[in-house]
């Protein structure tokens, strides 16, 4: 029900790939946002958007974009390498940013918008959008209510062709990553007193495997695989799988692909995540984010856990302790791990 005097939320996009393609589709059909600026990298707004958003403004220029379109808030989906000088352009002008994992390339980078940063990170949440995946959110209740955890094991794979399509990315900066903000949300934050990582290399030197374990000063355990090892054959974004076992229950849950398959000459997964942008209304996870976020801005809750700067911070720290433990005598086409202790 809307209220009388409701006034939308004006809202802007950065960026035009893929994910930034999703925000402006959707915020476009959230009746809590009005988009008034889409903000890229080219001369002219790229096509579909230009196709499917052709009422909304285009910017090749932040800084006018700032100051012409009159959003209040901005989502920052372009790339990582940017999202830090984005972002603290935003900050430094007073509006409210939502941006998109990962906050940086380095963590020295990461904590330079420390002082840009509410204490309550309600300028700046960060998109996390498993945090807001139906499953995960019911398996969180579940936990709540049935006590405490032994084991959490998380499996997230993805097409072999990843590598050469993205040169650079590894599957835990890239993917790891967000089964680690889950950990982070079960746990609610309590930082884990030991990590172990283990990667493995192919003879070109690519990374094509991690898998970490992380131990909490309770006993829980919890273990990460993440590889780019899935075939044509297999869901066009791999598949993923998160199971828990407490004292006397276990759960399961597999949000990607969703269960919808369809066959012709070869099989399909239209849904590889809960992710839709109908016009008739959007819904899923990322429409769920961007509800969340419109009550950040609107003051009416505060930024959940997992989606806070310090969450953030928090999450990279986890990630250079693997990647560094995951590195160190490391062979090409071999297995190696070590041990780092939080404690």
């Amino acid at each position: 029900m809307v209220t009388a005097g409701f006034q939308p939320i004006k809202v802007g996009v950065i960026g035009t790939g893929r994910f930034g393609r999703l925000h402006a589709l959707t915020l476009a059909g959230l009746f809590e946002f009005q988009l008034v600026a889409i903000v890229g990298r080219r001369p002219e707004c790229p096509q579909p958007l230009r196709t499917e958003l052709p009422d909304i403004p285009y910017w090749s220029s932040l800084s006018a974009a700032i100051e012409k379109s009159g959003a209040e808030a901005w989502i920052v989906a372009c790339t990582t390498a940017s999202h830090v000088t984005v972002t603290r352009q935003l900050l430094e002008a007073g509006l409210t940013v939502l941006l998109e994992k990962p906050l940086a390339d380095s963590l020295p980078e990461a904590k330079s918008l420390q002082p840009l940063v509410q204490p309550d990170s309600r300028n700046l949440m960060l998109g996390h959008i498993l945090l807001f995946n139906s499953e995960f959110q019911q398996l969180q209740l579940e936990v709540a209510q049935r006590g405490p955890l032994s084991l959490i094991d998380c499996v997230r794979h993805r097409p072999a062709s990843i590598p050469a399509a993205f040169p650079g990315e590894t599957p835990l900066e890239s993917t790891m990553v967000h089964d680690l903000y889950c950990l982070q949300a079960l746990t609610n934050r309590e930082p884990p007193v030991s990590l172990t990582a283990i990667q493995h290399r192919t003879t070109c030197g690519i990374t094509n495997l991690v898998h970490a374990c992380l131990q909490w000063s309770s006993g829980l355990l919890a273990t990460c695989t993440a590889s780019f090892l899935t075939p044509n054959g297999m869901p066009p974004r791999g598949f993923d799988r998160m199971e828990v076992f407490g004292n006397g229950w276990a759960a399961r849950i597999q949000p990607n692909p969703r269960p919808i398959e369809v066959w012709e000459e070869s099989a399909s997964w239209p849904m590889a995540l809960e992710i839709r942008t109908s016009t008739t209304g959007p819904t899923g996870m990322l429409a769920e984010e961007l509800r969340a976020f419109g009550r950040v801005v609107r003051g009416d809750a505060d930024v959940p856990v997992g989606a806070r700067y310090s969450d953030a911070i928090q999450v990279q720290e986890w990630i250079a302790a693997l990647a560094q433990s995951a590195n160190d005598h490391l062979s090409v086409g071999n297995s190696t791990a070590i041990h780092h202790d939080f404690r």
